[in-house]
């Protein structure tokens, strides 16, 4: 086998050898073997040294060869860098360069002619390239290379060669290395992984803005890629401004090295700079400029194993900390329920004995008393009580005359609700899993790290997964949807268990329990925190949907807790509901596809968005009762004219227009913002215009609840402060902007900052715990907030 092995070694380095052989005759024959028939091309070799200035000149009929030789140690990192000159501008026939080295050979033509957007050419007289240097084994080694230089122009080309060491060519951890860089004049160096560290960041910066350039990170090996035409071969780039930053991994790189690439671009728009004038002629060479730009860079080691342990510990403890809270409170609570419950079979027994009636004869008395419709208002007709149109128009109704139908019925119709978003969560979360699974997949293969807009200054990578800090944070959202779903679980038991025992408040005192609401908000939190995980995985602008769909569930599934409160018969179904946020969602994705700039989409959708304001709000104002049909128009024509024109009477039902009328200025006044503004991130201002119309209705019912003569428990009470207090720190994090995908990468990461949580979690991630928890907070809010009401008679509950 060690035969077998050392032959076909020996063929490789043969077929090695034989192909820059064929190379090297190949490119001597283009190159001096154009000339006429009988002309004789001299070859001239120069013994050469370093940093000596080579003046001279060039044609057809001679080839120069310079001859250089220096000693590589292998404790001694050295770069050798090539700096040429072309004083005379020979565009049609540039003199062509050859480096050929021990393992590698690299050519480029002078002037160097670089392309851009739409294949516009520029041109450069000074070129500058730095040679890879060969790995040796030995402690020192002699390695020469070789410089040709030739052309195809028959007159003379003069220029000026000059080769260099870098003597700082090999970056130290934690020291911050300056050079410039140009399109013609590259820049990389090395860096080697020391004892201990596995990880690291490598950050490049400058203040200069533009030109812009590309940062890259590739393995030891030559060719190294350092053109702005390949610098996207191999290894790991993106484009930058003033900012980069890119994690590093030694298992990445058997040599336990790599080289830290940065190319400046011959245009700025891949940083979204303005775009350059067309050239008149499809052959013209365009003017660069000055394109030098200054830069920093420097390697910092990152986290170790240690902080993403204390940063899953940090995060699980925080919100497990709910669940010990919640499971002490109701200790407390069962214990005082067992101590009511104890009182009052007491006395029920006391009251037995001296001949009172029982519950059960008590609460059938009762019931036979109630009656939503008082004979006062209304004729003593047998359809009152049936009638949903003359309940309907009292001018003050209560909770009892929207809570007519059997409950039974009504809770099966609020289960739907449940199922609906189940299924909806399925069926929506598979393909997006397997969407951003290709995405990081993608940005893995290609090493394209322009594809995902992360916080690069601190995006930690576990696995797959280029930040799995942003995923992290968003278990909050998981547990505690979760918890609010056990909490709803514990709630409907014991109310089925008053239920069962026929307790006379359950029965006919209080808001009417429904809880399939309550599971679908649950429910839409987990899958929030899912979704939001999704898109972190790779966060762009085609996939922030993922991000907000679900908060538009939950904007509009609160709305509807709000709305059945009070108003349980007429409350929309599952169906109707879930149509309408599918529609929302299908407005959100035209929105991100075509909105930007798009005049005609952004009056379509403003006209919607006014209509379906103004047809909500008739449905809400006359309680159901009005009907989307052919004689619509005839109605409110009529209706305008008995009621404004003919005895301009004002309306009927005070409360509701002062809600109504305040809700369409809001919407109508955010209609007109997009219309004239036009935002490009579409799917925030849709979302901005679902949680306005939750915060004015929210804030409606407070203040009908407090005018209504109810109050509010302790427990609501601080549930309300604590949820206003987190959700103003959680909008602070979320406005710190550290990425965003309305801008070039380059520019996105301009906003890039350092963590600030335990070396681990940047201001987004703390939005994440933040938010998680003020949504919590705020679901405990509708489920408590009347909780005072549930020894209040449903006929002296105003429905509003």
């Amino acid at each position: 086998m060690s035969q077998i092995s050392h032959t076909i070694n020996t063929l490789n380095l043969f077929t090695l050898c034989t192909r820059y052989t064929l190379l090297w005759l190949c490119v001597t024959q283009f190159v001096c073997g154009s000339g006429a028939e009988g002309e004789t091309n001299n070859v001239i070799q120069k013994d050469a040294e370093f940093d000596v200035t080579y003046n001279d000149t060039v044609t057809s009929e001679n080839q120069t060869i310079y001859a250089f030789n220096h000693t590589v140690s292998r404790n001694k990192t050295e770069g050798v860098r090539v700096f040429v000159d072309v004083l005379s501008q020979g565009f049609e026939s540039p003199i062509l360069f050859v480096v050929r080295q021990k393992q590698a050979v690299v050519s480029f033509q002078v002037p160097l002619i670089l392309r851009g957007l739409y294949q516009r050419k520029y041109p450069y007289s000074h070129v500058g390239r730095t040679l890879c240097q060969p790995p040796t084994r030995a402690a020192s080694e002699t390695q020469y290379f070789f410089v040709d230089v030739s052309t195809l122009s028959s007159l003379g080309t003069n220029y000026q060669l000059r080769v260099s060491r870098v003597e700082s060519f090999t970056l130290q951890t934690d020291k911050k290395f300056s050079f410039t860089a140009s399109p013609s004049q590259p820049q990389y160096f090395k860096y080697v992984f020391p004892d201990g560290v596995d990880t690291v960041i490598v950050k490049v910066n400058s203040e200069m803005t533009f030109p812009c350039s590309v940062m890259s990170i590739q393995d030891i090996q030559c060719p190294v890629y350092d053109l702005d035409n390949n610098v996207a071969f191999i290894g790991m780039y993106q484009t930058m401004t003033k900012k980069g930053a890119i994690t590093v991994q030694r298992k990445d790189f058997p040599s336990n090295s790599f080289y830290v690439v940065v190319v400046v671009k011959t245009e700025d728009e891949a940083c979204g700079g303005p775009l350059r004038f067309y050239p008149l002629r499809p052959d013209e060479l365009i003017d660069a400029g000055n394109r030098s730009k200054f830069i920093d860079v420097i390697v910092t080691p990152a986290i170790n194993s240690e902080v993403y342990v204390m940063g899953m510990l940090f995060c699980l403890g925080i919100f497990l900390s709910f669940y010990l809270l919640t499971l002490l409170m109701t200790c407390l609570e069962n214990k005082r329920t067992l101590s009511s419950e104890a009182i009052t079979d007491s006395a029920t027994s006391t009251d037995n004995n001296y001949g009172y009636q029982s519950l059960d004869s008590v609460g059938r008395s009762r019931q036979e008393s109630l009656s939503s419709v008082e004979e006062d208002d209304y004729d003593t007709l047998d359809d009152i009580t049936s009638d949903k149109n003359i309940v309907r128009t009292k001018k003050f109704l209560c909770v009892s005359d929207l809570s007519r139908k059997d409950k039974r019925i009504l809770s099966k119709k609020y289960q739907i609700y449940f199922w609906n978003i189940a299924t909806i969560a399925v069926f929506y979360a598979l393909p997006v899993v397997q969407l951003v699974i290709t995405y990081q997949t993608v940005v893995n293969v290609t090493g394209n790290q322009d594809i995902c807009f992360y916080n690069f200054l601190c995006a930690h990578p576990l696995g797959a997964l280029s930040a799995f800090n942003n995923i992290l944070s968003n278990l909050g959202y998981v547990l505690l949807g979760l918890l609010f779903l056990l909490i709803v679980l514990k709630r409907d038991i014991v109310h089925n268990r008053a239920l069962v025992r026929n307790d006379l408040n359950a029965l006919e005192c209080g808001i009417p329990k429904h809880f399939g609401l309550y599971y679908a908000m649950g429910t839409a939190l987990m899958m929030e925190g899912l979704l939001s995980a999704c898109y972190h995985v790779c966060p762009n602008y085609t996939n922030f949907q993922f991000d907000t769909s679900f908060m538009y569930m939950i904007a509009g599934l609160c709305m509807l807790k709000l709305y059945q409160k009070r108003h349980p018969d007429i409350n929309a179904s599952a169906y109707t509901a879930y149509a309408c946020l599918a529609g929302v969602i299908f407005f959100s994705v035209l929105g991100v596809v075509f909105g930007k700039g798009n005049t005609v989409f952004w009056i379509i959708f403003s006209v919607i968005h006014i209509l379906s304001t103004m047809l909500l709000s008739t449905q809400l104002y006359y309680m159901g009762r009005w009907r989307l049909d052919a004689g619509i128009l005839r109605r409110i024509v009529y209706v305008i004219y008995t009621d404004c024109i003919r005895q301009c009477s004002g309306p009927m039902y005070i409360d509701r227009m002062v809600l109504l009328v305040m809700g369409n200025i809001v919407n109508w006044s955010l209609a007109a913002y997009g219309l004239i503004e036009r935002p490009n991130d579409f799917a925030s201002y849709l979302l901005a215009i679902a949680i306005c119309n939750l915060l004015l209705y929210f804030a409606f019912y407070i203040i009908m609840k407090l005018r209504s003569g109810e109050r509010i428990q302790c427990l609501a009470l601080v549930c309300i402060l604590f949820t206003a207090v987190v959700w103003g720190f959680a909008l602070y994090f979320f406005f710190q902007g550290l990425s965003t995908w309305q801008k070039t990468p380059a520019e996105s990461r301009e906003h890039n900052r350092d963590c600030i949580l335990l070396s681990f979690f940047d201001d987004h991630d703390i939005w994440h715990f933040l938010s998680s928890i003020a949504m919590f907070g705020s679901f405990l809010v509708l489920l408590t907030m009347d909780d005072d009401l549930d020894t209040v008679q449903r006929d002296k509950i105003l429905a509003f």
